[in-house]
């Protein structure tokens, strides 16, 4: 099957394209870091180059969503810079029915969660394999460690029942390391009944910058689907 007709890839497109047609004129805009996500970036490169948006700039949260921004003609800024953030667009590895999140599959949720929190409006844009019962069901929880920390921290978590694995490099030799200079452990709990408590404790552990639970932030989940071989996108 041809990229160009893989309806896994146009649902992607779609369900960015539907994210990225909810930002106005003169906002703000958290851009947020993943495949997904990317194709929304991509869509408001096309809207502002036909004229159809004008004057907005966007925080990235990542160097792969500034380096997308740049290459889509998005101009960017700081938070130092701006004293608001109007609509911030990103992706999610789970979503729960609570539109509670699990994210740093790319490693950049901590600065995703800096951004996507202090959005006005945070738009979620996923397909629906991520959507799940319950969070922790299909993927590991991602803890940013400062390199130091990163063996008491290990043992902390394991006191709290959860089984810590340091994530390794992809085509690199050794840890991963993200865009602050810090290590991601990731974690298996057998199951995460209450996210917002597991939240404030792992943030609570010394050593630990943030981790991947986004509790009560999201304000809208577009998901998207195939259905019959056709690109579908739904509001949750």
């Amino acid at each position: 099957m041809s990229t160009l007709t893989d309806p896994v890839k146009v649902m992607k497109q779609e369900v960015g394209k539907a994210a990225a047609a909810r930002v106005q004129s003169g906002t703000i805009v958290g851009l947020g870091t993943g495949s997904t996500t990317a194709y929304a970036i991509e869509h408001l490169g096309v809207r502002l180059k036909s004229g159809d948006l004008k004057d907005i700039q966007g925080i990235p949260t990542s160097f792969q969503a500034e380096v997308l921004a740049k290459q889509y003609g998005i101009p960017l800024t700081t938070l130092d810079a701006v004293d608001r953030i109007d609509i911030a667009i990103d992706g999610a590895d789970e979503v729960d029915p609570q539109k509670n999140l699990i994210k740093g599959g790319g490693a950049a949720h901590t600065r995703e969660k800096v951004v996507d929190s202090l959005a006005d409006q945070f738009i979620v844009v996923v397909d629906a394999g991520k959507l799940v019962d319950l969070l922790g069901s299909t993927f590991l929880l991602p803890v940013e460690v400062i390199p130091m920390a990163m063996t008491p921290v290990m043992r902390a978590i394991e006191k709290l029942g959860g089984k810590p694995e340091l994530r390794m490099g992809v085509k690199k030799a050794g840890p991963a390391i993200t865009d602050q200079g810090n290590m991601v452990i990731d974690v298996k709990f057998d199951s995460i009944d209450n996210p917002a408590e597991l939240e404030k404790t792992l943030n609570n552990l010394p050593g630990v910058l943030e981790n991947g639970l986004f509790v009560g932030v999201a304000d809208l989940v577009l998901v998207g689907e195939v259905k019959d071989g056709n690109p579908v996108v739904r509001e949750m």
